[in-house]
């Protein structure tokens, strides 16, 4: 992967573009008060065989940017993916209520790893670069009445692992180990914010 100088004055200021759907993301990326567009990357996010979870975040976060690119090749585009991974499981959105259930009640107890992948592409400029920010959480040994009641308050089914930590979902942990405080929720701000610098947005 090609980079531009970080904080280069040469570099001309560019718009930058947020290649998700995620209404999360979205109101995260709008924290640093930097105008930007949503475009929808519209990638197929079914794993591959064998596929390691911090691999599949890496592989989707730089297909989508990389597709939003495409159609904003003067854009700074940033794409962001998360996966759960259980013991190099990869748990992704449930969707609905009988596989959140499923997945609070086998991350009970357990250590899980929100991987969280960010990528930030500039197809003019030649810039893709792309950082993982790990997440470790410590589940409570949660009774299966505990689950049933977070799920019916939060219904967190388009959330990775069915835990919307910013929410209720904080009751469901016991421990949070992690070096970028909003990856968790679904966009590393620490690391976007070095990325879209570098590829000539002001930030700041």
């Amino acid at each position: 992967m090609t980079q531009l100088a970080a904080e280069n004055p040469a570099v001309a200021p560019r718009a930058l573009v947020l290649g998700s759907t995620s209404c999360y993301r979205r109101e995260l990326l709008q924290r640093l008060r930097v105008p930007f567009d949503v475009a929808a990357p519209q990638v197929d996010e079914t794993p591959r065989p064998g596929e390691a979870p911090a691999d599949l975040a890496q592989r989707l976060a730089l297909a989508k940017a990389q597709t939003v690119a495409r159609r904003f090749p003067h854009a700074v585009v940033i794409g962001s993916d998360q996966v759960a991974d259980l013991a190099g499981e990869p748990l992704g959105k449930p969707g609905n209520h009988a596989r959140a259930t499923l997945q609070l009640r086998r991350m009970r107890g357990q250590t899980v790893v929100f991987q969280t992948a960010v990528a930030v592409v500039c197809a003019e400029a030649g810039f893709s670069q792309m950082e993982l920010a790990p997440v470790k959480v410590r589940f409570r040994n949660l009774s299966d009445a505990e689950i049933e009641a977070y799920l019916q308050a939060e219904q967190p089914y388009d959330c990775a692992g069915s835990a919307k930590s910013e929410g209720l979902g904080i009751a469901l942990l016991d421990a949070i180990e992690s070096d970028d405080p909003t990856a968790l929720v679904g966009l590393p701000l620490i690391r976007t914010c070095r990325m879209i610098r570098a590829a000539g947005v002001k930030v700041l």
